[in-house]
């Protein structure tokens, strides 16, 4: 493990796997028909910490707190688009296998590159971009989805190649992850990665600002919209409200609704995740990170077991399609990182996205 590695974020991009497994594989509703509690913690919830960690992780490889220009800048960003582009690339052939899944990774890459014009930015700047993206996003997506063509409900495939008009909507707008609305937390995660993830202080600030932010939220929407509403939309939305809906539906907090209010509420709460997870790291002994990083050793190759779950969300494929396969699906995840972590080995799929901007960089050397 690399000493300048921060482990927090490891452990932060761990929950956040766990987290969809969860909500992929564990019911959403009791027997009672209440909402489940791992519905109410991750739905949403988990997806989004994997789009703010995403802004941490672009911010992280374009110069820390310092951001790269010139010529480092333009070879960055050239070996990231490529990086994009591959996983772009996995996400549509993970959708061949019948899993019954929503695939995050073609949504994943698009949202990649749409953050690249912003990577030379510091952290104010990226805030106040992000709080902009927060409040006008949705906006333009409500007054510009009924111009678009009714989406599909399949996760992003090499077919729809065939109609890229349709496809670019739902990649950008009208998709389960529409990447302009959730640029919005790339751009959160991004300033988040230009400031110091060692500084104490800084952390438990953001840990209290992250809860208060999703507390806030979460409450001004209870109080302006209809419980009934709330109620039905508790297990959450396909991307975003109705494209015919009017403007009330913005004032919804519910999962994968992409409204104002969901996408404060959610951001909030990554920012508590990851503040937290950092937190720990600190408050630990030199031995204890290393066990954490033996143990949270998913969370380094979150693109590779992300891909393998989907797998194992396919029919025929072991562990039955039941929810009480969860603690397989957790055990076989956990034992890979932490034997490819105790190994000092790259997930496969990590290195080879990574490849081409290693070989960016070995030629910029040369």
């Amino acid at each position: 493990m690399a000493r300048d590695r921060l482990v927090g974020l490891d452990v932060a991009r761990c929950v956040a796997l766990l987290g969809m497994v969860a909500t992929h594989v564990l019911l959403d509703f009791t027997p009672e028909g209440d909402l489940s509690f791992n519905q109410w913690l991750a739905g949403g919830r988990a997806s989004a910490l994997f789009a703010v960690l995403a802004g941490v992780s672009l911010a992280l490889m374009t110069g820390r707190r310092d951001p790269l220009h010139g010529r480092d800048r333009m070879l960055a960003s050239a070996g990231l688009a490529i990086r994009a582009l591959l996983i772009a690339a996995l996400g549509l052939l993970l959708a061949v296998p019948d899993s019954g899944l929503a695939i995050i990774l073609t949504y994943y890459g698009v949202l990649f590159l749409l953050g690249l014009p912003f990577v030379g930015l510091r952290a104010r700047t990226l805030a106040l971009f992000a709080t902009a993206w927060v409040v006008l996003a949705p906006i333009v997506s409500h007054l510009v989805r009924p111009e678009l063509p009714d989406r599909g409900f399949a996760s992003p495939a090499f077919d729809q190649l065939g109609d890229p008009w349709q496809l670019a909507s739902e990649l950008l707008l009208t998709g389960y992850y529409p990447a302009i609305p959730w640029l919005a937390y790339l751009l959160a995660g991004m300033a988040l990665g230009r400031c110091d993830l060692r500084d104490r202080r800084l952390l438990v600030a953001l840990a209290v600002g992250g809860l208060a932010l999703a507390i806030l939220a979460t409450q001004v929407s209870r109080a302006v919209t209809d419980p009934a509403v709330s109620n039905r939309y508790a297990r959450g939305m396909f991307g975003t409200p109705p494209a015919d809906g009017d403007w009330s539906w913005l004032l919804l907090v519910a999962p994968h609704s992409a409204t104002p209010f969901d996408l404060a509420q959610t951001i909030g709460s990554a920012l508590l995740v990851i503040a937290t997870c950092l937190l720990l790291e600190r408050a630990l002994p030199a031995g204890g990170v290393s066990f954490l990083a033996v143990l949270f050793g998913a969370g380094t190759m979150t693109l590779t077991l992300y891909s393998l779950h989907v797998v194992l969300r396919t029919p025929d494929v072991w562990p039955p399609d039941d929810p009480r396969a969860y603690g397989w699906h957790i055990l076989v995840l956990l034992a890979v990182g932490a034997a490819f972590v105790t190994w000092g080995r790259r997930g496969p799929l990590e290195y080879v996205v990574g490849l081409p901007r290693r070989a960016l960089r070995s030629s910029a050397a040369d």
